[in-house]
């Protein structure tokens, strides 16, 4: 296979034939684009030149090789056209939001500043690049579900015990039979190398250090194999998956992960549209007037066609070929079938679910409205949990219980496992602490938690956690009358 010069490449840049260039090596997508889940315009956009620093942080390095065949990858570069390339690339001029996030490194607080989750959320809105923070802050539609998720919370309070004695306090719970040091798990957020070209192994690294479960998602920027490769051979590493709607295709991805040691999967079912994330669909356009000006309204002549929107942001069409039929009666009996792994069903949004997850014989429901990232005015999960131990207590003894979405203190654990909650789940916060500082702000946002729920643990009067129970907890409707105008 000869080496490819970069006027032979810029020769193909059309519908017809488009070649594009990644780490220096070139392939042929053409009979890709109309399969690529973001659309062709993405692909063509890039055709016939190097792509390298838009594929690598939201696609693993080997998808390539999963969806090409060995035919349309062509070869290298030849050393001189890899050379000029990489000048380029040192030489290219810096945007105005590069700039800024060097400047923002540079003047990084201590880690050991860092008091609380959200001191690490504001350093990491400071570093992450617009289009990193865009994706990862994003909610969908008015972003009302993501500020409830985390309101959620402060309509519950404590009914604290005294006089009980808690000066050896034990925080460890288990997890599937898989014991955490907390109880809580890294849940699964996609495209950590956004924030940080270590991307999902900063988490697996910091989570193995301080004793809890990550949950690596369908969508990470790095392969189920590398994660595993990164972990330690005693850590256990649950799998977040997307059901494809080819079911041979979906099967494949399952034993792949049985295979690789993954101990449970997460099948999730709250995310078969993508949700519409307004923030992170600007992104490109706040980038773009940043460097070059504001962009006006233009009248579209008469017969032509207006220009498209790519509505699924950064990573909206990765889900676009996912299983839209999934039911009880089908897909469950399915999974079981192929796998002998624990299944737990994401996703859950209301008491009438989390009954028919029981009937349907799995190992655990997390209660999630997806960050807020899918359905806008889907209830906060802390109090669908609330629902569900008031109205069906018997559930909690079917199977275990999680809820994710809004956890930003240590008292919010404390809280959610008074209610039946087995763990909680954190995503955000993890993808902001290895973006800041890496496996080291990974390690330190857990050692805020363990912090924040042993304090709030030994003020409740609870030594372990099976002393937190329903009646330490009231929910109160307190409301903050209006401002005299």
């Amino acid at each position: 296979m000869s080496p490819l010069s970069l006027e032979q490449v810029a020769q193909h840049k059309s519908p017809e034939s488009c070649w594009i260039i990644i780490r220096n090596k070139v392939y042929d997508v053409t009979e890709f684009l109309q399969e690529h889940p973001g659309g062709a315009e993405v692909i063509l956009k890039y055709a016939g030149r190097d792509a390298t620093w838009v594929y690598e942080p939201i696609h693993p390095p080997d998808a390539l090789e999963k969806n090409l065949p060995p035919s349309k990858h062509l070869g290298p570069l030849g050393l001189d056209s890899a050379r000029l390339l990489d000048e380029e690339r040192q030489n290219a001029k810096k945007t105005k939001d590069e700039i800024r996030v060097e400047e923002a490194r540079r003047r990084l607080p201590p880690l050991s500043r860092i008091l609380s989750l959200s001191d690490m959320e504001n350093v990491a809105t400071q570093i992450l690049s617009h289009r990193a923070y865009a994706y990862y802050a994003s909610a969908a539609d008015d972003e009302i579900s993501s500020m409830e998720n985390a309101r959620a919370f402060t309509r519950f309070f404590f009914q604290a015990r005294v006089m009980r004695p808690v000066a050896t306090c034990d925080p460890s719970t288990t997890i599937l039979g898989f014991k955490s040091a907390i109880p809580i798990f890294v849940s699964g957020a996609a495209l950590a190398k956004l924030g940080h070209p270590n991307g999902e192994i900063n988490i697996t690294k910091g989570a193995f250090n301080e004793g809890i479960i990550q949950m690596v998602s369908s969508n990470a920027s790095l392969s189920p194999t590398a994660i595993m490769q990164a972990s330690d051979q005693t850590q256990p590493l649950f799998f977040q998956l997307y059901k494809h709607r080819d079911d041979d295709i979906a099967e494949r991805r399952v034993r792949e992960i049985e295979t690789l040691g993954y101990k449970a999967i997460f099948l999730t079912v709250d995310a078969i549209v993508a949700g519409n994330r307004e923030r992170d669909i600007r992104s490109p356009w706040v980038l773009d007037e940043q460097d070059n000006g504001p962009v006006y309204y233009q009248p579209e002549s008469v017969g032509t066609k207006t220009i498209e929107v790519n509505i699924f942001g950064t990573a909206g069409a990765l889900i676009a070929n996912d299983d839209r039929d999934m039911t009880w009666e089908k897909t469950i009996p399915w999974l079981r079938r192929i796998s002998r792994l624990p299944i737990v069903i994401k996703g859950i949004q209301c008491v009438q679910d989390a009954i028919l997850a029981a009937e349907a014989g799995v190992d655990g429901i997390l209660i999630s409205n997806h960050g807020g990232r899918q359905l806008d005015y889907s209830l906060p999960p802390m109090e669908t949990l609330y629902a569900l131990r008031r109205q069906r207590p018997e559930v909690f003894d079917q199977l275990e219980v999680y809820i994710d979405g809004g956890v930003r203190r240590g008292t919010d654990v404390v809280k959610a496992v008074c209610l039946g909650a087995r763990a909680v789940g954190l995503g955000r916060p993890f993808l902001y602490a290895q973006s800041a500082y890496g496996e080291a702000g990974v390690s330190k946002l857990v050692q805020i938690l363990r912090r924040e729920i042993v304090t709030a643990m030994q003020l409740v009067g609870a030594s372990s956690v099976n002393d937190l129970l329903p009646e330490m907890i009231q929910r109160v409707d307190w409301q903050t009358p209006y401002a005299k105008l």
